[in-house]
């Protein structure tokens, strides 16, 4: 394969045939950026797969208490992860310049915020573990928070393969380190490893992901500090660091929140929970920004109405896809618990039942905030999550001490529909993004929600407590009304046709 090191997209003005309407341009990037979704959608679906297997055999060999320290050592190093490399990894993505030019300050960068990081963490481990409820959980968190010096020295490298959307090789480096997470999380958790298990695994599959992505990078290790272009990364990746942080707490202060307030058992049904509502999140919401932020970044350079029509386009294709599996997870969240994990987990059906209310809108602000960083609107960002940070909080706190882990869902839930949403929305109306077509395309799989909830709620009743019969039934049922109500009729005519094609002539 030929060098492609320093390669940049042609400017649209120097670009062959140039297309030259909006919709053409939307289209020739939405072409790049398929093939970039396709690769992310199948290696997160194999890593989920594995990931889920995996928390199958763990839970059988952990107990709760386990869980909830490994999920305090978690909300520390995910704080620590979304503000790990100042933000660089989104500033070469959306870089206008040469990558080869760049690259060696915003590597120095990465690095040595990433080190810095790590070393306050280091510090402070025993006060916030101790501020959680578990003193149990200091060195858990310092060998989990260890990851992220991984990601800092890597952090250019993986910027460099989303910008040429080849997220093949990304891919490909993420599941070899799930290769190696999960033996070595399972073997340490058989042998009495508890909480470091998860540690232990995550930090040596970290270690083999950034070595490939390295050698698949093709971008040479040079260390180098331009000024000039170190106050351009800065000033684009400081606020979008921010952001990142406040991001970073709304999603991990409900650990620490249940933790103190609840205890390490009750925190263990909750971050089980909460692990079933990341699934989607994990699974199509990674693969998409891992696409957005470039496909939007590219859109941005063209012009406005490049970027609303892509907007337009995007937002209720995802709200689409995510609705049916909400409403799956929360009408029948007790047959979706205990199927899986068994009687023992049960009390995480009702929390789930909230989170999936969560996990739609985290989808909708993360496409939104990707959008924003496309723009350079990384201010927009940090007022988005600010405020959605200053509701959640003593929403959580109350939630909490008022109807325990089930009211802190309930907090998260509220606040996230109420106040997080709203603000997406004001924010890419200010950025100057159309959205009012996305309102009138957001109807019909409302109603289609709307109309499968019901069905799974009688269905369920009628047959019984049995949850893979629920699942089957009630779940089947009512993702098949979805579909009716929300994929347009050319469409299931078009699909029903090549099925049909598809059946040997005498077997009609």
């Amino acid at each position: 394969m030929e060098d492609r090191q320093g390669e940049e997209p042609v400017a649209a003005d120097e670009e062959p045939g140039r297309p030259d309407t909006a919709a053409s341009q939307v289209g020739e990037i939405g072409r790049q950026a398929g093939r970039g979704l396709r690769w992310s959608v199948l290696g997160n679906l194999v890593m989920r797969a594995g990931s889920f297997a995996v928390s199958l055999v763990l839970a059988r060999l952990l107990a709760p208490e386990d869980f909830g320290v490994y999920a305090i050592a978690m909300a520390a190093s995910q704080f620590v992860i979304h503000i790990n490399d100042a933000g660089i990894i989104a500033a070469t993505v959306q870089w206008r310049g040469r990558l080869e030019d760049m690259a060696p300050t915003a590597t120095i960068v990465a690095i040595a915020s990433s080190t810095a990081l790590y070393g306050v963490f280091w510090v402070i481990a025993p006060y916030f573990a101790d501020a959680s409820g578990s003193e149990d959980a200091t060195w858990v968190i310092r060998v989990l928070s260890a990851t992220n010096l991984v990601y800092g020295l890597t952090a250019v490298r993986s910027a460099a393969l989303l910008r040429r959307f080849e997220q093949d090789k990304l891919t490909k480096a993420n599941l070899v380190g799930f290769l190696v997470n999960a033996p070595v999380s399972i073997v340490l958790a058989a042998g009495g490893a508890g909480a470091f298990s998860f540690a232990w695994g995550q930090l040596c599959g970290a270690a083999v992901t950034g070595v490939l992505v390295v050698a698949y990078a093709r971008v040479r290790v040079k260390f180098g500090m331009n000024r000039a272009i170190a106050r351009k990364l800065l000033v684009f990746g400081l606020p979008l660091c921010v952001s990142l942080g406040i991001e970073g707490l709304l999603l991990n202060a409900d650990y620490v929140i249940v933790g103190d307030a609840l205890g390490l058992h009750l925190l263990g049904f909750y971050l089980l929970a909460f692990n079933i509502s990341s699934w989607v999140p994990g699974l199509i919401g990674t693969a998409v920004r891992y696409v957005a932020l470039p496909s939007f970044s590219r859109l941005a350079e063209e012009d406005e109405e490049s970027l609303s029509l892509g907007v337009q386009r995007a937002v209720p294709l995802l709200f689409s896809i995510v609705v049916p599996v909400a409403v799956l997870m929360g009408t029948l969240a007790p047959a979706v618990v205990v199927f899986l994990y068994g009687a023992r987990w049960a009390p995480a059906a009702e929390v789930l039942r909230f989170l999936a209310i969560l996990m739609v809108v985290r989808m909708l602000t993360a496409l939104a905030f990707d959008i924003l960083a496309a723009m350079g609107a990384t201010r927009a960002t940090v007022w988005l999550n600010l405020g959605w940070a200053v509701a959640l909080i003593p929403a959580l706190m109350v939630g909490a001490r008022v109807d325990g882990i089930r009211g802190a869902a309930i907090g998260h839930a509220v606040v996230a529909v109420l106040v997080a949403l709203p603000l997406a929305t004001l924010a890419l109306h200010r950025a100057g993004v159309v959205l009012a077509p996305v309102a009138a395309a957001l109807v019909r799989p409302l109603l289609g929600g709307v109309l499968a909830a019901a069905v799974m709620t009688v269905l369920a009743r009628t047959v019984g407590g049995v949850p893979l019969i629920q699942l089957c039934v009630a779940g089947g049922t009512g993702l098949l009304a979805y579909v009716l109500v929300v994929v347009p009729q050319a469409v299931l005519k078009q699909l029903g046709g090549r099925v049909t094609d598809l059946i040997p002539a005498r077997s009609r």
